[in-house]
């Protein structure tokens, strides 16, 4: 019998070694040395102080701020434990009740846009963490966000073009930005990433 659970014992021990041990350390090893910023989890900077990631997406809802997708952790404080499938199936009255509700408070905040308003500004993403949205919801926000703070629209378009990501290779992905790195840009603050 011990010649049984002798080899069952040392390839346990071997795996668990392997796969439990070996195989995480290399993968942080390897993490940290080619991809520095995004093992430390992309850490957003401002005054020596972290203010977020620039690859997690916070709430933003004050009328001069523009606003993210709907996050799965929040609204406040974050909650990492949301951080699963967020959207409802497209036959859920919930899902259209949300849905609804995220419209009426976009065209609470600027009654005077009548444009459509993108779906990506009332729908989360399938992390539910997006950080992005499309350059056509930060365009549909222009004008709100001008308005509040004061400026010329051309000036909060020009801040969009300066932190719009494109796509990847030319093909991959579409159009977009971070909202915390725009929002920051409208504050005036300089964010350094760690």
């Amino acid at each position: 019998m011990i010649s049984t659970f002798r080899p069952a014992l040392v390839l346990f021990g071997a795996l668990t070694l392997a796969t439990g041990v070996l195989y995480p350390l290399a993968v942080t090893g390897v993490g940290q040395a080619l991809f520095p910023h995004q093992a430390a989890g992309s850490i957003i900077e401002v005054d020596g102080k972290a203010v977020g990631s620039a690859l997690i997406g916070q709430q933003f809802t004050s009328p001069e701020y523009f606003w993210s997708r709907p996050s799965a952790t929040g609204p406040m404080p974050y909650n990492a434990s949301g951080s699963s499938a967020s959207n409802l199936g497209p036959l859920n009255p919930a899902l259209t009740d949300a849905v609804k509700a995220r419209v009426d408070a976009l065209k609470a905040a600027d009654p005077a846009n009548t444009a459509p308003v993108p779906v990506d500004l009332v729908t989360a993403s399938g992390s539910g963490l997006d950080p992005e949205i499309s350059l056509a919801a930060a365009n549909y926000q222009v004008k709100r966000v001008a308005a509040q703070r004061g400026m010329l629209p051309e000036y909060v378009q020009k801040l969009i073009e300066q932190h719009a990501s494109h796509r990847m290779l030319g093909i991959f992905g579409e159009p977009r930005v971070n909202v915390l790195a725009l929002n920051l840009a409208l504050d005036g603050k300089t964010p350094h990433t760690r």
